[in-house]
């Protein structure tokens, strides 16, 4: 499972797609949670997520919506800047 990025405390990680499931999405994980995000919108799929962190994880992906679609399909990941 690479990891894309980490901000915050917040680490986002996409596992190869052969072995998940669609829809495209990444996983956040901090401390406490963990919980899957849809790349198409942002929004948490399942499960529970402190709010101002599930705000943080929507931001990182509709700012790099086009990076995360490219790396799901290509399954070719890299590093991605942190939110600031």
């Amino acid at each position: 499972m690479p990891t894309i990025s980490t901000f915050y405390g917040i680490i986002i990680v996409m596992y190869l797609r052969n072995k998940e499931h669609n829809p495209p999405h990444v996983h956040a994980i901090t401390q406490d949670y963990a919980a899957p995000f849809l790349i198409a919108t942002g929004e948490l799929m399942e499960g529970e997520f402190p709010s101002k962190a599930k705000n943080l994880v929507k931001e990182f992906i509709l700012n790099y919506q086009k990076e995360l679609e490219e790396m799901w399909v290509t399954e070719k990941y890299k590093k991605l800047p942190p939110l600031i």
